[in-house]
């Protein structure tokens, strides 16, 4: 499955995929702002054991972004349990040399109207820590609205910060 964007493209894994996912994801500065279950330093192994993770996935919710030839991003929706189950996260990260581009803001942009468009769900969030206003910005561009500030909620690299919530409804994006 392929979506494409006017720099990129939105596409399911494939197994060699791994060296470039390892090249982009192994950066201090990707890591900054996601949450600690992404390892650091990103090794091939890592890469690997993601890449099995989404290989066969139906329907596909989780998409490596191709940037001339190699995986240079990811960004996918991340379904809960529960009674959040039509209610999934979106969550992406983007190689450093593609910051401000304008690709992560598109990329948001298809994968929401493909969730609404193929998925059962009622909305999509978006949990975005304070330290990670391009990321706000890039919600905002892609027509999600902030509808909370959970204060002093979660803990990155020793630091409490406070987590911004966001969200997409079917109808207003």
């Amino acid at each position: 499955m392929e979506i494409k964007g006017s720099q990129f493209t939105l596409r399911t894994w494939r197994a060699a995929d791994a060296p470039s996912l390892q090249k982009h994801a192994n950066n201090p500065k990707v890591v900054a702002c996601l949450l600690d279950r992404f390892p650091t330093p990103y090794t091939l192994a890592d890469a690997e054991f993601f890449i099995n993770l989404n290989l066969h996935q139906d329907p596909v919710t989780n998409f490596a972004i191709e940037i001339n030839g190699e995986v240079a991003g990811v960004i996918g929706l991340d379904f809960r349990d529960d009674v959040y189950s039509k209610s999934p996260l979106i969550g992406y990260w983007l190689s450093e040399q593609y910051w401000g581009r304008g690709i992560i803001p598109e990329a948001v942009k298809l994968v929401t109207d493909y969730g609404f468009k193929k998925l059962d769900i009622i909305c999509i969030m978006a949990f975005v820590f304070s330290t990670n206003p391009k990321s706000m910005r890039v919600l905002e561009k892609a027509g999600y609205v902030q509808q909370a500030v959970l204060k002093q909620s979660v803990i990155k690299n020793g630091v409490v910060l406070d987590e911004h919530v966001y969200v997409a409804y079917r109808n207003n994006v």
